[in-house]
C-alpha cells in the first residue's frame, strides 16, 4: 500500500505540469530570493532550505524534516562513538553539496552544512541551486550545489540558543543545550558554537536458539542501557583580505563519555527443570576529537584562481568492556576483560590553480593533494584460565594473546589532478577529470609490512538541459574506495557475543569500481516541485567481503579481505511536490523509491549471491504541512527497507537481517518573537530489528548446522522537546 501510494505521488508530480504556468527559475541555476520564504516566517537558513522542493529528500544537511538537528536526536551521537568520514578532501559526490557564499568549510567534522542552523534568516540574501558545472565552484562532480548567499550588510552580532530534552520509553530524560554567536565586523565574519548534553538509549534483546537437530537450546533476555554525555566547541572565521583574496579558518573540539550497562538472563532449554544463569556487563568509553582547517584563495584580474587548503585532526575512542557471571545474591566472578584504544590522525594539504579559458566557456584546474593518515591501535584481552597467571593489566584475569593486537598503520598519499570544465552553450556542459593516486600503507608492530598502490581515476560528467526545467545527466567514473585501517588490525567484534575479537588482515588492497549512471531531473513549473530518476550500474573489482584467515582448522577465524569481482545496479526515483493543484500550496509531499540488486561469488560456498548487507531497496514517504497564518508546521515520515535475502556471510555463520518499517513525526510552532518550540517523535510503531544466525561446525562450506539463533531487538520510541530562539 505504501509503495503504491509513493508511485501515485511520483506520477502525480509529473502530471501536474499541465496545471502550472511559471517557475521560480528558468535557467539551469534556480534562485530563491529571501522574500520567497517570508510567508513561512523562517528563523534560520536551514528553515529556508527545508521549504525548497527536492532538498528535503536527503539533499539537506540533516536529511529531511527540519528543526535543529532534524530527527537525529540533537547531534550528540558522536559521544557514543561511530565511524568517521573517508580520508582526504574528496572531489565531489553524487549528492548535494552546500556552500556559503560559494565556499565550503575547510573541515570534515565541522562541515558547511552544520552552519545552516546558525545563520539567521535576515542574514540570507538568496539561495541558489546550481545544476551546472563551473570552475568557480569549491566543489566538483556533485549532483547539485546549494549555495547560500548572505547579504553584504547584516546585523553585527546574532545570538542563537537551543535547549532540548529527549524522553525515552523508560521515562528518563536526556537534556541538551547549545548556544552560537555569529556576526561580522568589516571584512571579518565569524560563527562560534558551544554545546553540552547527554545521550541515552534503552534496547531490549530477545534471542532463542535451537541446535543443529532443531532441539531447543536456550533463550536469552538482554537489556542494554547506553548512556553518554559531553561537550563541544566549534568556530568558523572568514576574512576578506582584499577584493581578490580571502582566507577562512575553522576548528572544533569534542570530548565525551559513553557507557553501557548490560544485564543478561540465559535459560538453558536442554535441561528439566530449566536452569537460569545471569550475567552483567559494564562498558565504559571515552571519546575525544579535534580538528583545525583553513584555506586561502586569490583571484587574479583575468579570472584565474589560486587556492590552498589544509586540515589536521585527531579522533580517539577508548572502550573497556568487563563481564561477570552472577553466582549468587551477592557474589560474582569476572569472565571477560577487553580493553581497546585507537587514535586516528590526519594531516592534509591541497593546492590548485584554475585557469579561465576562452572568455569563461572553459576552465582548467591543476592541483595536487597530499594526505597523511596514522592509526595507532591497541587491544588487551583477559579471560579466566586455571592454567595461566592472572595479571592486573587485564583486570585480574589471564592475558590472552591476540594476533596483531598492537599496531600502527600509516598511509602517505599523493594525488595530482586535472579538471576541465567546458560549457558548450547555455544548455550543455561537460566536466572531465583525471586523478592519479599514489599511496603507501605501512604497518608496524607485531606485523611489519609496506604496500604500494597507484590508480588512475578518470571521470566524465555530461549535462544537457533539454528544457529550462528538464535536465539530463550522464556520468562515467572510476571510483577507488579507501581502506579502513581497522581491517588491518585486531578489533572488537560488537556483533557476535561468542567472538569478542575480530582478526585483522594485513594483505588487504583497495576495492574499486566503474560507475555508470544516468540522471533525469524535472523541476515542475510554478514551483510545484521536483521529480528525478537515477539508473546506475557498478562494475566492481577486488570487492572486500569476509575471507578465511584461520591459524588452523581448530581455530576458525574470518576477516575482511578481497574476494573478487562483482556488480551492483539499480533504479532510484524521487518526488517532492507541493499540493498547489488541489488548493494546498503549503503541503509538501516527499516520496522516494529505490530498487537495487548485486552479485558476487561467495568465497566459501562458490555460489553467486548479493553483496554483504546489500538490501533490495528502500521506500520513504513523508509530508510537511505549513500553516503560515498560525506559524505552525508539522510532518510525518515513513521509512521501509524490504525484507528478504539481506545476508551476511562469514566463515562459520550466515546471518539474515530484517527490520520493521518505522515512522517519525514532528510538530513545530514559532512565536512572533521567533522563538521556536518543536516536538519530535522517533521510531513510532512497534519497531524491531531481527537477525537469524545459522552457525556451522567446520565452516559454512561443510554444511553441518550447529545452531540457529533468532534474535530481535527493540529500542522503543523517544520524544524530544526543543526550544530555539535568537537575539
Amino acid at each position: 500500500m505504501i509503495i503504491r501510494f509513493s508511485i501515485y505521488s511520483l506520477a502525480f508530480s509529473l502530471s501536474s505540469f499541465a496545471l502550472a504556468q511559471d517557475n521560480v527559475g528558468e535557467q539551469s541555476t534556480v534562485v530563491y530570493n529571501s522574500d520567497y520564504f517570508d510567508q513561512w516566517s523562517p528563523v534560520t537558513a536551514q528553515d529556508m532550505i527545508d521549504r525548497i522542493p527536492g532538498l528535503t529528500q536527503g539533499g539537506s544537511s540533516r536529511g529531511g524534516f527540519g528543526g535543529s538537528g532534524g530527527f537525529s536526536g540533537g547531534g550528540f551521537s558522536g559521544f557514543r562513538g561511530g565511524s568517521r568520514g573517508g580520508r582526504g578532501f574528496g572531489n565531489g559526490n553524487r549528492g548535494s553539496e552546500i556552500l556559503i557564499n560559494g565556499k565550503r568549510t575547510a573541515g570534515k567534522n565541522n562541515s558547511t552544512g552544520t552552519q545552516l542552523a546558525r545563520i539567521t534568516f535576515d542574514q540570507v540574501d538568496y539561495i541558489e541551486i546550481i545544476r551546472g558545472t563551473s570552475g568557480e565552484l569549491d566543489v566538483r562532480g556533485s549532483g547539485q550545489v546549494v549555495n547560500v548567499v548572505l547579504t553584504d550588510v547584516f546585523s553585527d552580532v546574532s545570538l542563537q540558543y537551543e535547549i532540548s530534552g529527549q524522553q525515552f520509553e523508560d521515562n528518563t530524560v536526556a537534556p541538551r543545550a547549545n548556544i552560537s554567536v555569529s556576526g561580522t565586523r568589516g571584512g571579518l565574519d565569524y560563527q562560534i558554537q558551544g554545546r553540552v548534553g547527554e545521550s541515552r538509549d534503552v534496547t531490549t534483546y530477545k534471542e532463542s536458539s535451537v541446535l543443529g537437530d532443531f532441539s531447543p537450546n536456550d533463550f536469552i533476555y538482554r537489556k542494554d542501557i547506553d548512556e553518554g554525555g559531553g561537550y563541544g566547541l566549534s568556530a568558523n572565521v572568514g576574512y576578506e583580505i582584499s577584493s581578490n583574496s580571502s582566507a577562512r579558518l575553522s576548528g572544533q573540539f569534542t570530548e565525551g563519555t559513553n557507557g553501557s550497562d548490560i544485564n543478561r538472563k540465559t535459560t538453558d532449554l536442554r535441561t528439566f527443570p530449566r536452569i537460569d544463569s545471569y550475567q552483567r556487563e559494564d562498558i565504559n568509553g571515552e571519546i575525544s576529537n579535534w580538528e583545525v582547517g583553513g584555506d586561502y584563495e586569490y583571484n587574479t584580474s583575468r579570472g584565474d584562481r589560486f587556492k590552498v587548503l589544509f586540515i589536521s585532526n585527531s579522533f580517539t575512542p577508548e572502550r573497556l568492556r568487563e563481564r561477570w557471571n552472577l553466582t549468587g545474591p551477592a557474589s560474582e566472578s569476572k569472565n571477560l576483560f577487553l580493553d581497546s584504544k585507537s587514535t586516528t590522525r590526519e594531516r592534509i594539504i591541497r593546492g590548485s590553480y584554475t585557469l579561465d579559458l576562452f572568455s569563461g566557456s572553459q576552465d582548467v584546474e591543476l592541483g595536487a593533494e597530499r594526505a597523511q593518515t596514522i592509526l595507532d591501535s591497541s587491544l588487551l584481552l583477559g579471560m579466566p584460565n586455571s592454567n595461566g597467571i592472572a595479571s592486573a593489566a587485564v583486570g585480574g584475569l589471564v592475558p590472552v594473546n591476540v594476533p596483531n593486537a598492537r599496531s600502527t598503520v600509516e598511509e602517505m598519499r599523493y594525488e595530482p589532478f586535472v579538471i576541465h570544465n567546458w560549457v558548450f552553450n547555455s544548455r550543455m556542459s561537460l566536466e572531465s577529470s583525471i586523478l592519479y593516486e599514489d599511496s603507501q600503507i605501512s604497518q608496524r608492530g607485531e606485523i611489519s609490512k609496506k604496500r604500494n598502490y597507484d590508480y588512475v581515476k578518470p571521470k566524465l560528467d555530461f549535462r544537457y538541459d533539454l528544457t529550462p526545467t528538464i535536465q539530463l545527466r550522464g556520468t562515467m567514473e572510476k571510483i577507488v574506495q579507501q581502506l579502513s585501517f581497522n581491517d588491518f588490525v585486531a578489533a572488537l567484534d560488537t556483533r557476535d557475543e561468542d567472538r569478542d575479537v575480530q582478526f585483522g588482515n594485513e594483505n588487504l588492497k583497495q576495492e574499486w569500481y566503474w560507475n555508470y549512471e544516468f540522471n533525469a531531473e524535472y523541476r515542475l513549473p510554478n514551483d510545484i516541485g521536483v521529480a528525478s530518476a537515477r539508473i546506475f550500474y557498478e562494475d566492481w573489482t577486488d570487492r572486500i567481503e569476509r575471507i578465511d584467515v584461520s591459524p588452523s582448522r581448530d581455530d576458525l577465524q574470518g576477516a575482511n579481505g578481497n574476494v573478487g569481482d562483482g556488480e551492483r545496479y539499480g533504479l532510484e526515483v524521487n518526488s517532492s511536490t507541493r499540493m498547489r493543484m488541489i488548493g494546498l500550496p503549503n503541503l509538501l509531499i516527499n516520496a522516494s523509491i529505490r530498487v537495487e540488486d548485486s552479485r558476487i561469488t561467495d568465497p566459501f560456498l562458490g555460489v553467486d549471491r548479493r553483496f554483504t548487507f546489500n538490501s533490495r531497496g528502500r521506500q520513504t514517504l513523508g509530508f510537511r504541512h505549513d500553516f503560515p497564518s498560525k506559524r505552525i508546521n508539522w510532518g510525518v515520515r515513513f521509512t521501509n527497507t524490504p525484507d528478504g535475502n539481506r545476508k551476511f556471510y562469514d566463515l562459520i555463520d550466515i546471518e539474515v537481517w530484517e527490520t520493521d518499517p518505522f515512522y517519525t513525526a514532528f510538530f513545530e510552532w514559532r512565536s512572533p518573537n521567533n522563538t521556536t518550540v518543536r516536538l519530535e517523535a522517533n521510531r513510532l510503531g512497534n519497531w524491531e530489528f531481527c537477525r537469524q544466525r545459522f552457525r556451522y561446525n567446520g565452516g559454512i562450506a561443510e554444511g553441518y548446522l550447529a545452531e540457529l539463533e533468532s534474535n530481535c531487538n527493540h529500542s522503543g520510541h523517544d520524544i524530544t522537546l526543543r526550544v530555539t530562539g535568537t537575539f
